[in-house]
């Protein structure tokens, strides 16, 4: 179909109209981000949804939650409400009531700011991000924005809400509508204050008044001017270490002083011993070794016990130092926590912080009783304790006596191993009692008659015996005369040639020339054996009175 120039100019004229008008609408409608005023004209619960005019015939919308408080409606159908304009989707206009609440603070928080603000700090909340940082509101619900360069670190990206943050403003764009905030400027000047107070505080070297802020296993934390710094437990007391929690409580105030500070780890070392007079002088100029002192039982373990002399020193008793009693299980079993005992300074060490005491040493000696109630010849009864290779120990009273193994039976080979265990109760004889290095020696074969006590109701010095030979030494020959019976021909006693045809388990005869029933031995001699032979001889040749052994043993001694 043709058109006319005419039908071809209006067209034109039209186009261009249609455009004008279009171009007019788009300048008049709100850019992205606007706060305008809508009426509700429709709230479809059943979608969660609020659909709002927002002018030239244009309708928005926005979540239903948005105008709920604790599940109920704060608007209506028809209501007039604000509401900020965030952008299309498909063919409605996207808006939101809680924006434009938060610009709407924005706005009324940038015309209240003043530029000595900026040196405020600001406590938020990180609600959201985006690719250029972080969105986070103060407590008045005012929302700001915080770059990723101004964060400092950022550990966990995916726990980054709600952790509350100290910010400094160091932008504000009203056009915009934006506050901008940094983390990094307010620890930078946390960092500078807190190097200043470090620098002062170890400068100033002199004791300072802090605030318990926490409690742990190993120290607790006390802030001193803003900055924290860690009291570990050895240096809370001169006792040595002690558990906080026992004598602090979080927000006490506490006397203490700088002891150090690690560049690297930004660690302040403080104590609060070192903020008090040293007890260790007193000690070392008004105690000896030797004094006796009352103290107070503070702690028992089962190598010793801590006593308290009540002026933030503690000493140690070892468990040796307790009692005489050497099998002591544990120290429990003789004091008890909270006793109070009078002790004696054996070690005083200044330096190293190390006093050193005795219970025992206060006590009577074990050995002193003993020689007060027993002696030598008494017949006791005692437990053994002890069996070793020489013997065995029997513990009679408060000490431990001696059996050894020769004085345990009479016959030679039998050994206290061989008779008794330890818990058997032996009744003994006392035989030696040596108060110089206190030993007590005991003897059990003397309670019964020795073998050669009876061997000697028969025989006599100067009777012919036989035996046999148990046994040839270098210095002699030992001869069985009876059960149990044993005596000694020293090799003076034999000749040469005779020792040298003897071998064990020959028989022998020969004079008694000695037996000591105290000793319980018995000698033997061959020799006299044959001068009373040849007497005999001779006195039968010359017919005279028969030699004795009376006037042998004379001749022998003249």
């Amino acid at each position: 179909m043709a058109h006319s120039k005419k039908d071809i100019m209006d067209l034109e004229d039209y186009q261009e109209d249609d455009f004008q008008s279009l171009l007019e609408e788009h300048d008049n409608r709100q850019s992205k981000g606007s706060i305008i005023d809508g009426v509700i004209v429709d709230i479809r619960e059943d979608i969660g949804e609020v659909c709002v005019d927002i002018g030239e015939k244009e309708e928005a919308t926005l979540p239903i939650s948005e105008i709920q408080v604790d599940g109920n409606l704060i608007f209506k159908k028809g209501d007039t409400i604000r509401v900020a304009l965030l952008g299309n989707r498909g063919s409605k206009s996207k808006i939101s009531y809680q924006k434009a609440l938060r610009k709407a603070k924005i706005e009324e928080f940038i015309n209240n700011f003043k530029d000595e603000d900026k040196e405020n700090i600001i406590e938020v909340e990180i609600i959201s991000k985006n690719a250029g940082g972080y969105v986070a509101i103060d407590s008045n619900g005012v929302e700001f924005f915080l770059p990723r360069s101004q964060y400092i670190s950022i550990k966990d990206n995916k726990n980054f809400k709600q952790k509350k943050l100290k910010v400094k403003i160091i932008k504000i764009d009203k056009d915009e509508c934006s506050i901008v905030v940094s983390r990094k400027k307010v620890s930078e000047e946390e960092r500078k204050k807190k190097r200043e107070l470090v620098k002062g505080i170890m400068e100033a070297d002199k004791t300072i008044e802090g605030i318990v802020k926490k409690i742990t296993s190993y120290g607790m934390f006390v802030d001193v001017g803003g900055i924290d710094g860690l009291v570990h437990y050895s240096e809370i007391s001169y006792k040595g270490h002690v558990n906080p929690s026992m004598h602090y409580n979080e927000g006490d105030k506490v006397l203490v002083k700088a002891i150090g500070y690690d560049k690297d780890k930004k660690h302040l070392s403080l104590s609060i011993k070192a903020a008090m007079p040293d007890p260790w002088n007193e000690i070392k100029d008004g105690l000896e070794v030797g004094d006796t002192i009352k103290v107070t039982v503070s702690n028992i373990e089962p190598y010793g016990a801590f006593v308290d002399l009540g002026n933030d020193i503690e000493g140690f008793l070892h468990i040796s130092e307790i009692s005489w009693d050497k099998n002591i299980k544990h120290p429990k079993d003789y004091i008890n926590k909270g006793d109070d005992i009078n002790v004696e300074v054996i070690e005083i060490d200044a330096e190293q912080k190390r006093l050193r005491v005795s219970l025992r040493n206060l006590l009577l000696k074990p050995f002193d009783e003993f020689l007060k109630t027993y002696k030598v010849g008494d017949v006791v009864k005692g437990l053994v304790t002890s069996i070793t290779n020489f013997g065995a120990f029997v513990k009679i009273a408060s000490i431990e006596a001696l059996l050894h193994n020769d004085d345990c039976s009479w016959e030679r080979e039998t050994k206290c191993k061989d008779l008794y265990k330890v818990g058997d109760e032996l009744e003994v004889k006392i035989i030696k009692i040596d108060p110089q290095n206190q030993k007590v020696s005991l003897s059990v074969k003397e309670l019964v008659q020795s073998p050669i006590h009876s061997y000697s109701k028969k025989h006599k010095n100067g009777d012919i015996v036989k035996g046999k030979i148990k046994d040839i030494k270098d210095f002699g020959v030992f001869v069985e005369l009876d059960e149990n019976v044993d005596a000694l021909i020293h090799k003076d006693d034999i000749s040469s040639k005779d020792l040298e045809n003897l071998k064990v388990g020959d028989e022998i005869e020969a004079a008694i020339s000695l037996i000591d029933e105290k000793k319980n031995r018995i000698r033997l001699s061959v020799r006299n054996l044959n001068k009373i032979k040849e007497r005999e001889v001779l006195n039968e040749i010359n017919n005279t009175e028969k030699i004795t052994l009376g006037d042998i043993i004379k001749e022998q001694l003249s």
